[in-house]
């Protein structure tokens, strides 16, 4: 028996959201502030009684509706806002007998058993009158839209923040799967059966299903003293002892040594403070009726570890020698980490074992950025082994994992089909939502081929796609290296995003098309024209090495795969040239504003001598140089590369074409190299990729970005 799936609605960034649970380990990654957190922290929040909803678990629409309730009349019809919790579990033979009282009725069939949970009102009319109570009687104070200080409760949100949980209470219900769609929404109409409340006990029809342990990203190692929430290494082990490790009052030769320690210790102590006890005597205590005073030592057992030992290091010994043994502050803070979190895995599954009355059959560990202070192999060795550190379990018992990370390092070891992908909502909405992405679809979705290639691209790249809030994908190693010092000189707003780059080149980029569509990223695609001359019945696909051309050759073409085959789908030179800005960005269906826009060469105005015609480079170093004629002509710049010997006496069209040719056979990372080592800056990025980081920039601010057609000093 095991999670199969479990949806969640109107709880903070989640607002309707199904996530597909791994029958072992299921990895949640996504950009920061995604929602990762808000899909571990919703089983917390209906799962563990200790912990309490607030107002702020609510999605941020849900404030709107509940003060737009402050004046509606207290009538049975009126609808507060809910949060919903469904779980869906995948039942196997042997828990048959645990489900008896969830199954929607005799003629089920092996069907998903699915509970929901809603955090809903107690009573809806009972909310309202509540709240206007405390509005009448409220404390006298200033109600002047200027005033400093504002009465509670100012409208319906601000009474629940204090009065929540008085208000509000988990319902249970029955849900069959037959009543809801191919997503698991109940259908309308539709009303699962009501198992009852919190209040009358029914949460513990869950509790006998599920048991779930978080081992959070807050995890102080260090033996040192702490405060808070910290807790040291040698206190988890003793709590490991205490409940999992064969105890000491089965030992009768330990019992013995601490015994012969204790009485040892006590003689010790009765010299040391007998002086003392002595001259306490001369005021007067203990006189006839009162006790005396004696120090005596103590040993508990169960304490021992946590108050008098500590954790060491034993390094190996050298020539016989006998070993040296270090304090546990000398060892690094990554193998702290990964002990510590085997000792808590460990300890969840014991303890799991250990439940009073009947286990529940389904063990559910959240583990929180397990990276931290791990180095990569080590990040590898974890994900790779942590199910083996668990004993096997009985049929009828099972155990997943849910990983949160920020590590693609952790990705390398994964599939497609574990990983879960937390995006930000694509439609263009001012709610701050996110969806989830379950890649398993997209790996049994897509042909073999590609699948595997792009699961093997990322693992060479390290994943970094999955936790950027953009990705750019370039044409090649030039790209990769002048794209930074672009943005760095003149989009200074795109340094505090999380963009990640990726080399693709253009016979590759369309191999991207299906991942990127379905991740719902935001990508800019930066790739090269590729002119060719027209072969003899347009079969461009052959022979295009010898077919090499510039731009305005008339006929020309194109050989780049992601223009022809992936968008625009294009392959005449003259028709890609002729591109609007609004027809260079990809739309998904039903939006109004793409998420990926494709940068390709325009035609730009280049200027020599008292000449000057709008021209297109075949490739960014053919554009670069129109854009920058003068610049790159400058002989003081050989080391660029595209220095042409007595240009000054060339016209505009001759120096186009030895430019055109010498950039054919260029040192392309020389180029870029040498453009980051100039220190004249005056040169211009091309235009079409100006435009596209504009479109970026726009698309990852809410400050409008625009750069002048023309500019001076310093682009």
């Amino acid at each position: 028996m095991h999670i199969k799936a479990f949806r969640v609605q109107n709880f903070r960034r989640l607002k309707n959201v199904r996530v597909d649970l791994d029958e072992k380990t299921t990895i949640f990654v996504g950009a920061n502030n995604s929602g990762k957190t808000s899909a571990t922290h919703v089983f917390q929040r209906f799962l563990d009684p200790k912990v309490r909803f607030q107002i702020y678990d609510f999605t941020a629409d849900c404030w709107e509706v509940f003060n737009s309730l402050d004046t509606a009349p207290a009538s049975a019809g009126v609808e507060l806002p809910k949060i919903y919790f469904d779980l869906w579990f995948e039942v196997d033979d042997h828990n048959i007998h645990r489900v008896l009282d969830l199954l929607p009725g005799l003629d089920w069939d092996g069907e998903p058993v699915g509970l929901r949970m809603v955090y809903a009102p107690r009573d809806s009319v009972s909310v309202l009158e509540n709240y206007r109570k405390a509005r009448k009687d409220r404390k006298i104070g200033s109600d002047a839209p200027d005033a400093a200080y504002k009465p509670w409760p100012m409208d319906l949100t601000d009474y629940l923040s204090k009065r929540l949980t008085s208000e509000y209470e988990i319902k249970y219900y029955i849900l069959d799967e037959r009543q809801c769609d191919a997503d698991l929404n109940p259908k309308p109409g539709y009303e699962p059966f009501y198992l009852g409340s919190s209040s009358t006990g029914a949460s513990a029809k869950v509790s006998a299903l599920i048991k779930v342990d978080f081992l959070n990203a807050q995890r102080h190692l260090t033996d040192a003293e702490s405060h808070g929430r910290a807790e040291d290494l040698s206190r988890r082990l003793s709590r490991y002892y205490q409940r999992n490790l064969q105890k000491f009052e089965t030992d009768l030769e330990a019992l013995s040594a601490i015994a012969n320690s204790e009485s040892a210790l006590n003689e010790h102590f009765e010299q040391a403070f007998g002086s003392i006890f002595k001259s306490i005597e001369h005021l007067g205590y203990p006189g006839a009726t009162n006790a005396g005073l004696v120090v005596k030592a103590s040993f508990n057992v169960q304490s021992m570890l946590s108050t008098s030992a500590r954790v060491h290091y034993m390094l190996p010994p050298i020539n016989g020698e006998k070993a040296q043994v270090l304090p546990d502050q000398y060892n690094g803070l990554g193998f702290k980490n990964l002990i510590y979190m085997a000792v808590e895995i460990l300890d969840f599954h014991h303890a799991w074992e250990d439940v009073e009355g009947q286990r529940p059959p389904v063990h559910l560990i959240m583990i929180e950025e397990p990276e931290a202070h791990l180095h990569a192999q080590l990040q590898q060795v974890f994900i790779r082994r942590v199910f083996e550190l668990l004993p096997e379990v009985k049929d009828g018992f099972h155990t997943q994992m849910v990983v949160t990370t920020h590590s693609s390092h952790i990705l390398y070891e994964s599939s497609f089909q574990p990983i879960r992908y937390f995006c930000r909502d694509s439609t263009d909405g001012v709610l701050h939502c996110s969806e989830v992405k379950n890649l398993s679809d997209f790996y049994n979705g897509e042909e073999k081929e590609t699948r595997e290639f792009l699961q093997q691209y990322l693992k060479l790249t390290h994943c970094d796609l999955f936790f950027a809030d953009a990705a750019v994908l370039v044409e090649g190693n030039v790209e990769r290296l002048l794209l930074p010092l672009i943005i760095e000189r003149q989009f200074p707003q795109l340094k505090s995003c999380h963009l990640t780059i990726l080399e693709v080149g253009g016979a590759f980029a369309h191999k991207f098309q299906e991942l990127l569509e379905f991740l719902s990223i935001t990508a800019l695609i930066v790739t090269d024209l590729d002119s060719i001359a027209p072969s003899e019945g347009d079969i461009i696909e052959q022979d295009e090495k010898g077919r090499v051309c510039k731009t305005n050759e008339p006929g020309a073409v194109t050989s780049n795969e992601t223009l022809k085959h992936w968008f625009p789908k294009l392959s005449s030179i003259d028709q890609l040239l002729d591109l609007t800005d609004h027809q260079r960005v990809i739309r998904r269906e039903g939006q109004d504003v793409g998420n990926i826009w494709v940068a390709c060469q325009t035609r730009q105005l280049a200027e020599w001598g008292s000449e000057a015609v709008e021209l297109a480079g075949r490739t960014l170093e053919e554009a670069f140089a129109l854009e920058n004629l003068q610049w790159s002509q400058d002989s003081s710049r050989r080391v660029i590369g595209l220095y042409i010997m007595k240009s000054n006496q060339m016209t505009l069209r001759e120096l186009h074409e030895a430019i055109f040719k010498r950039v054919r056979n260029l040192d392309k990372t020389r180029f870029a190299l040498g453009l980051i080592a100039e220190q004249d800056s005056s040169w211009k990025a091309p235009r079409y990729i100006l435009d596209g980081l504009i479109w970026l920039s726009n698309r990852l601010s809410p400050t409008p970005v625009t750069i002048p057609l023309t500019t001076g000093e310093g682009r």
